[in-house]
């Protein structure tokens, strides 16, 4: 063991023989033989690495080091080398004992970039900029011992970017240079005010060079005196500083620039030896600005006629450079164009003229871009109020949607066991009253229902291609008996009118609406005028709603002579249960429904009224390019009679089930049921006579009605189906339409209505 210790490093060149040395000891650390196993592998590590690396142990950071960074520390080698670093360089440690002390509390450290000193190999001491990495070295129980540090040299990739940073800084300066110089020149290009143009110059190149003082002084000849030089513009001084100093004349200092026979640019003045040799004051006068750095350019005239000269100065010296020359020679040459045009008063006269024109046809624009502007914010409000508007409406018909489909299903429990009650009591006035009665609340019921589909714009809509004119002339004697004697009705309907494709039973449930409301805002006595013609909606009527396109539309208007509509109240008849009749006489639904329907249709809805002079409605339904289809008749026309044919009834309800297979028993017909889709198809595949599948639409099961009666349909040809639901979701509705071929009873149907649509079903089958 001791003759391994005493070899031990067995590597490392100068610093290892140090290690080795015999005569090395660390106080703190006792003889090497005892040093702890991880501050000698962490010295094994230094020693062999590539780069420059150290090692600090324990609290006094004892500072070891391989040959790569003792070139740096030759001189102090044996003060420093297994010694506190914090104590070796108290001054040092201000600087980095902060880093240290992280990396001792056990963190990662990075620093990079650090300045330290180094040694050249002729001794010479440089700084270099080192990435110094210092990394814990923990004991067994994860106590930090000491540190393991490297510091990379990167002084020549700091160098790099300080270059980069140095052009970049000297690009910089160039480009606001070049933007001072622009910038003057065109706040002095066409100014005819040669004072203006020359104390704009004056600015402009003390922000340029940096000076502390600037001056242009104009070529003057005195009749006395001779040529003399008139101070035209100051900047960093009041003009009184120059009250009590005659102004210069032509020296040895001021010729060239005046003359324009050269520039002159002095480090300092003081020093100079054209400066201090006339008199009366042989240097600077007392009370004079304190000059030292000194630039002053000649300003010429393209013609080379020399106007004057700016002059600059800074009370410390070596302030102006070539650069700065340069820079003020363009400004010169900017500033003496300037003037030499402020001197051409009919040319620059004409140029205000122009510009003046400009101005005016600026302020025409701005004038109409603010009101473009306006326009345009006026136009976004409105589309914003349009789609607040329609997600109100879209929340709306998804709450009506999710209420619509149990709470049909209850009226249909309760109508279908009212109608067989109805036959259990024939003979009873009073019984056969009260089940009257309830069956009458029953449709009451039925009807908000569907008014809230339909202003929620999910009712399920069967559209056909129809003339609105030809439609109008068959509900003249509804209308009449509607509204009454008192109530005179007109017609009018404009010549070629287009063709619109709706749903006839919805439409004419619309126009009905319109005209009871119209009826009870006339007070029973007025004319209610129903109008159809052709309509076309631009871009510019449309350009603020946000669901409906320009185009082509058959509008249907209904104006009556009524008590109007409070203005304030226009944009809100279309809402649900809002109404402007008095408590009691009216749902609030009928304007809803209109509105859902019509929106539904594709179609618009615009509302106009004044107080005292009676409201018109214009309903818009897109145009068309069909031939008007013939409406096929109506299950109400159909003989309310049963059969002897064999119905599936697919319903998951048990109490709607039951009940409408009672009324289909009764009408004569055999009843098969079903309790969902996946039963009643395998009804279908056990092979037995269907003649009619009739099924909900809403049922649970991953086997949906649609898919049970494309299968049906396929193992039996000649099956016919009918689905019934309170609310058909998007099953066999798209686009608010019934899905071509779909034949649907909507509940809460009465016994009537279902034997005539199953009766006419099953006649459909047969023709």
């Amino acid at each position: 063991m001791g003759n391994a210790d005493t070899a031990w490093p067995g590597h490392g060149g100068e610093t290892g023989e140090m290690l080795r040395a015999p005569g090395f000891a660390v106080p703190e650390l006792g003889p090497i033989a005892g040093w702890p196993r991880e501050l000698r592998v962490a010295l094994d590590l230094m020693l062999a690495s590539p780069q420059r690396a150290f090692v600090t142990w324990g609290p006094d950071y004892l500072f070891f080091y391989n040959d790569l960074i003792l070139d740096a520390y030759r001189d102090e080698n044996k003060r420093i080398f297994g010694r506190s670093y914090r104590d070796s360089w108290p001054k040092v440690w201000e600087d980095v004992g902060a880093i240290f002390e992280r990396a001792y509390a056990g963190e990662p450290v990075l620093r990079p970039g650090l300045h330290v000193q180094s040694v050249r190999g002729s001794g010479e001491k440089i700084d270099i900029r080192v990435d110094l990495a210092m990394t814990p070295i923990r004991g067994e129980d994860g106590s930090v011992l000491g540190i393991f540090g490297t510091s990379a040299d990167r002084t020549e990739h700091y160098d790099i970017q300080q270059r980069e940073h140095a052009a970049i800084e000297a690009l910089e300066e160039k480009r606001r240079t070049l933007e001072v110089v622009n910038q003057a020149g065109a706040a002095i290009t066409g100014e005819r005010d040669s004072a203006r143009v020359a104390q704009t110059a004056v600015d402009a190149g003390v922000a340029l060079i940096g000076a502390k003082f600037g001056a242009f002084f104009y070529n003057s000849t005195d009749e006395t005196e001779g040529e003399r030089y008139m101070l035209y513009a100051l900047a960093g001084a009041p003009r009184s500083a120059f009250d009590k100093f005659p102004m210069p004349r032509i020296t040895r200092l001021f010729e060239p620039t005046f003359a324009g026979t050269g520039i002159i640019r002095v480090d300092d003045i003081t020093v100079d030896p054209r400066y201090g040799q006339s008199g009366p004051f042989l240097g600077m006068p007392e009370g004079h600005l304190p000059v030292r750095s000194y630039l002053a350019v000649p300003v010429r005239t393209p013609a080379g006629n020399v106007i004057g000269g700016l002059l600059y100065g800074h009370p410390e010296p070596g302030r102006f450079g070539a650069a700065a020359e340069a820079s003020l020679v363009s400004l010169a040459g900017q500033a003496a164009l300037a003037m030499d045009n402020a001197r051409l008063f009919e040319t620059v006269e004409r140029e205000l003229v122009r510009r003046s024109q400009a101005e005016e046809e600026l302020r025409v624009l701005n004038e109409r871009l603010e009101a473009r502007v306006a326009e345009a914010v006026a136009e976004r409000e409105a589309a914003f109020a349009a789609l607040h508007q329609a997600q109100k409406m879209e929340t709306i018909g998804k709450l009506t949607g999710g209420v619509a489909h149990d709470f049909n299903n209850l009226l249909q429990v309760i109508s279908g066991n009212l109608q067989l009650l109805a036959r259990d009591v024939q003979g009873s006035d009073k019984a056969e009253r009260r089940v009257a009665n309830a069956l009458a609340g029953v449709q009451r019921g039925s009807k908000l229902a569907s008014q809230l589909l339909a202003f929620g714009r999910r009712q399920p809509l069967e559209p056909r291609v129809l003339n609105i004119g030809k439609f109008l002339g068959g509900m003249d004697d509804m209308l009449r008996r509607a509204l009454g004697e008192a109530i005179g009705i007109e017609v009018i309907t404009s010549g070629g009118l287009w063709n619109c494709q709706v749903d006839p039973a919805q439409l004419e449930n619309a126009i009905l609406n319109l005209a009871i409301n119209a009826r009870d805002a006339m007070q029973g006595t007025g004319k209610l005028t129903i109008e159809a013609a052709n309509a076309s909606l631009d871009d510019d009527y449309t350009r603020g709603l946000a669901d409906v396109p320009a185009g082509q539309y058959v509008m249907l208007a209904v104006t009556d002579t009524g008590s109007g509509i409070d203005p304030g109240l226009i944009e809100q008849v279309f809402e649900p249960f809002f109404s402007t009749k008095p408590e009691g006489q009216g749902s609030g639904l009928g304007l809803s429904m209109v509105y859902g329907f019509v929106k539904q249709s594709g179609g618009h809805v615009k509302i106009y009224s004044e107080i005292g002079h009676g409201t018109t409605v214009k309903l818009y339904l897109p145009r068309v390019r069909k031939r008007e289809e013939v409406l096929a008749a109506s299950p109400e026309t159909v003989a309310m009679r049963g059969g002897t044919e064999t119905i599936l009834v697919a319903e998951d309800d048990p109490d709607v089930q039951a009940t409408v297979v009672e009324l289909l028993g009764e009408l004569g017909y055999t009843v098969l049921r079903a309790n969902d889709a996946q039963s009643a198809l395998s009804v279908i595949e056990s092979g037995v006579a269907i003649d009619l599948l009739f099924t909900d639409v809403v049922m649970p099961g991953t086997l949906k009605s649609p898919e049970l009666a494309r299968v049906a349909r396929a193992r039996l040809p000649e099956l016919r189906v009918l689905f019934t639901s309170g609310y058909t979701e998007n099953a066999i509705v798209h686009d608010g339409r019934l899905d071509a071929g779909v034949e649907l009873l909507s509940k809460p149907y009465t016994r009537e209505q279902l034997a005539r649509k199953v009766r006419a079903v099953l006649e459909a089958k047969r023709r």
